[in-house]
Formats: structure tokens, sequence, C-alpha cells
């Protein structure tokens, strides 16, 4: 199994992903991201931790009973508890994987398990054992694996396996691995147990040191692993996780070296990382790998010269490959219901009813009337601000006026429903922006504090929407507020009550780190 030449990509945007401070996302979120990755062709889709938290249940439910090509799979710690929430939730899928682990290194079996090391070995034995009364497909982890003895960790997962773990994943949690090590420790695992052809080997690394892709790449080739742990952008954790976009590219391009097949359909890397940036809230940096706005750019005269002579001079990948294009107008003002309902099926948007379509195509008309060309980009966004609209309990954005002008101090005037009841409020600040916050503040009085204000063109051109992002804390707690208009001002008001009505909802989420 483990020598096989297809390389497994195994993506958990929707579980390690939504741990980045902030980018905790709704069931149609999920939902819409995951529609995405079984286009992207992912063969495995880490839906969540069901046991996190009521609504991280019912994504992955809703997940199972809607993708039938890729594994739908769910994390839980090593407890019956846990993997009995994991396997409810499960439930529907047509290929199912539960994924169980616990922590292996000195310092975490102390300081946080409080368990003896023969305690550790025991609970990750079992753990396999009853997961595999509900699946075939169990996969183990060993959190902070890279700071793990090796003595102890091969005990461990010669007993994981013999219990009938199909998959074992070596994590490097706190991004601890080098590349080098990293790989040959995963070797040395796999030389030193009896068993560890019986189960297919993974790497998840983490960021911390900027060396997540080497690592995992690392642990491919020094250690024979045929499983990639990912998340689109590297979203994640602290610094965030392997980069799936980037290990793509990497083998694909480079397959005189890996020599490893893919069920990656690379053209749609691009829509998704566009996707997950929207509803996170996330911007890719310009200069990011494979998806980054300049990552195709050349400004240079010399190779400017260059790629008008011949594209590979300078370009080792095509930009079309990885689904980089023109951004293409699709629709108008004078578009009908069932053109825009075509584009978004071609957009992979499915909308649960007709009355959301019809709302979205109101939304569209509106829009349409207020810019002249649309694209594929602005009908994301109208599509994604409509279902965080839906989602809203509690705060409504309604209109809003505001006044700034040299020398004097801006002034804000807005509206919003609490709980389907409209109220008005005033403001002023140094800013237009910081008058509505001011304003809507008079009546949620929410205290929370902002950590983040960003605005990105979501298309090009003086008539391109606005996407805000706000990021507030309060209590520990951080989320993330994403508002788009062409107005910018409408969009901040917008993106505050998106963050408030996170606040305030009351659902809590557990946090593993693995």
């Amino acid at each position: 199994m483990a020598d096989s030449n297809k390389l497994i990509i195994f993506d958990t945007t929707l579980r390690d992903g939504e741990q980045s401070p902030g980018a905790s996302m709704t069931k149609d979120e999920k939902i819409r991201i995951a529609r995405q990755l079984e286009r992207l062709k992912v063969d495995v889709i880490e839906a969540g931790f069901a046991a996190s938290s009521p609504g991280d249940f019912e994504s992955i439910k809703a997940i199972s009973g809607i993708i039938k090509d890729s594994i739908v799979c769910s994390l839980s710690r090593a407890n019956d508890k846990d993997i009995s929430r994991a396997a409810e939730a499960l439930a529907p899928a047509q290929r199912k994987r539960i994924h169980t682990f616990i922590a292996t290194s000195p310092l975490h079996m102390e300081k946080k398990l409080r368990m003896l090391p023969d305690q550790v070995y025991e609970q990750a034995r079992q753990a396999v054992r009853f997961a595999r009364q509900f699946t075939d497909d169990v996969e183990f982890s060993p959190e902070d694996g890279s700071r793990s003895d090796m003595d102890f960790l091969c005990r461990v997962l010669e007993g994981v396996i013999a219990e009938g773990a199909t998959t074992i994943n070596f994590a490097d949690t706190v991004g601890y691995g080098v590349p080098e090590l990293y790989g040959t420790m995963l070797r040395t695992l796999r030389e030193r147990i009896p068993n560890s052809d019986k189960a297919v080997w993974s790497v998840h690394c983490h960021n911390d040191l900027g060396m997540a892709v080497a690592n995992s790449l690392a642990g491919v080739m020094i250690g024979g692993a045929r499983q990639i742990e990912c998340t689109i952008n590297g979203l994640g954790e602290r610094a965030g996780n392997t980069a799936l976009e980037e290990i793509v590219m990497a083998v694909r391009t480079r397959k005189d070296h890996f020599n490893l097949e893919l069920g990656i359909d690379a053209t749609q890397i691009v829509p998704t990382s566009k996707l997950v940036s929207q509803i996170t809230g996330f911007a890719v940096q310009p200069n990011k790998a494979v998806v980054g706005a300049n990552a195709f750019a050349h400004a240079s005269g010399i190779h400017q010269d260059g790629i008008l002579k011949a594209r590979d001079t300078y370009e080792i990948m095509r930009a079309e490959d990885v689904g980089w294009s023109a951004n293409k107008i699709v629709l108008g003002k004078l578009s009908g219901r069932n053109a825009f309902k075509q584009r978004l099926e071609e957009l992979g948007i499915k909308l649960e009813s007709e009355s959301e379509v019809n709302a979205a195509f109101a939304r569209f008309k509106e829009l349409a009337d207020r810019k002249s060309e649309i694209f594929d980009e602005d009908i994301m966004a109208l599509v994604s601000d409509e279902q965080q609209s839906h989602d809203r309990e509690h705060y409504n954005f309604v209109s809003l006026s505001q006044q700034s002008e040299t020398g004097e101090k801006p002034t804000a005037r807005v509206t919003f429903s609490i709980e389907g009841k409209e109220v008005t409020c005033e403001g002023n600040g140094n800013g237009p922006v910081d008058a509505i916050v001011n304003a809507i503040e008079t009546q949620t009085q929410s205290g929370a504090e902002l950590l983040l204000f960003s605005v990105n063109a979501i298309t090009t051109g003086t008539q391109s929407q606005g996407e805000v992002t706000m990021r507030l804390s309060k209590s520990g707690r951080i989320v993330n507020g994403v508002g788009a208009d062409l107005d910018i001002v409408v969009a901040s008001a917008k993106a505050y009550l998106a963050a408030l009505n996170k606040l305030h909802s009351k659902t809590e989420k557990l946090n593993p780190q693995m």
C-alpha cells in the first residue's frame, strides 16, 4: 500500500483550516467549500470535528449526505464518546473515514494529558479498535509525533496498526520538523515497525518555521508517505498548514523527480482558493505561490522580453493550468433568471431552494443596475453575502447615510435590525468607517476590540466591488465578518454586523491541535 505511486490528497481546510483565529464558517459555507473540494477532486475531505460543537456535527452530517466522489472524514479524540459522535455524523456518507488521535510526545503526555506512556498506548489501541466497529477506514495520528520518543512511537503505531488502523499520519503538530530530519524519522518508523506495510503513511505539517511544504515532500520522498494532509491557501492553526496548491503543483511540475500520480483537477485550484478566501475573509497575499495575484505577473523588462519570446523562459507552470484566466464577463442587466441559475451551477454554487435563487437573482439585478459588467467573482460575492445574511439571526444591515469632508469630523446614520426590529443610530469618528462602527456600537454595546480592518477589490477597475473583512475579539473569542458592496463604506457596515453576529452566536467549539 505504501509503495503505490498514487499520492493521496487529504484536505483539512474545513477542520484545521477553520482553526485559524476568526476563520469559523457556517454550515452553508462549509457545504459550498466541500462541493468545490469535490470539484477539485481531492481524495479525502476532513469535514470537521464532530464532537467539538453541534454546529460542526450538523455540518459533517450535511456534507456526508452530499459528497459522492471524495471520502468524508471526521476528526475525533481517542475516546469512545468522540468516536461515536463522529460515526453518527458520518453515517450518511458513501465513503467515510474516522480520524482519531492522541498525543505521544513526553511534553504533551505529562503536561497536557497527564497520562503515563502505558496509558496512552492502551487508549490509542482501544480507540482504533472501537472506531473499526463503524468503518474499515480508520486513520490514527500521534499528536506532536515529531517530538516523540522513537521507541515509544514505534510501540504505539505498531499497536494501532494491529488493531486495524489503515492510515498512519505522522503529525508535525508544532512545525518543529526540518525536512531531512522529518523525512528520515518517518522512514525509520516504517523500517522499524514490523506491520508498517499494512497501512498508508501520511504527513501533516504545520508552517511555524515556513517549512510545511518542504517537510511534507520530504516525508513523501525520504519517508515513503503516500498521503499529504493540507489546506487551501495554507490556512490553519498559527502560521498555517501545508498549502495544497503548492504541493499539487510541485508534484505535477517536477514529475521527473517525484514520479507520483495525482487525481486533482488543477484547473480548479484558483477558483477554490478564491472561494475559501472570500468565505473566511483571509486574503491571499499577492506573492503567494500558485494562487497569489502576482504568481504569473512579470515586471522586469528582461523577464517580459523572455516571456514574449517563449513563455517557458520564466514560467514553469501555465497560469491557465491552475485556473487563472481573465475575469469572464458572464451576465449583464438584461440577463434572465435561467441564465443566472445556469451560471451558478457552472460555478459550483448550489442553492437549496427556489426562494434562495430568487433572492440571489434579485441581488444580482440590483448589482447589475449599478455595475455595467458582472464577473464570476461578483456572483460568488453576492451569493456569499446573501447566504451570510440568511444565517444572521440577530443583526441585519438595512441602510446608511454618511457624510465626510476635509476639515470636518465624519458622521454616519445607520439603520439595521435587531432580531427583526429596525433601529436607527448615529455616530461620528475619525473617518467614515470609524463613524459607522461608533454608530452601531451605540445600540449593540458589544465592547469588542477591532483587530483587523482590510479592504480588497473583488475584480479589477474602479467599478469593482469592495470586500471588507473585520476581525473582532471579545472575551478570548476571535471572529471575522465579511461584507461586499460597490460602496466600501456600506461593505464595512455589513462586515462589522456580520462579525457581531458571530460573536453573538453561543456555539462554542473545542479546538484540537493536531
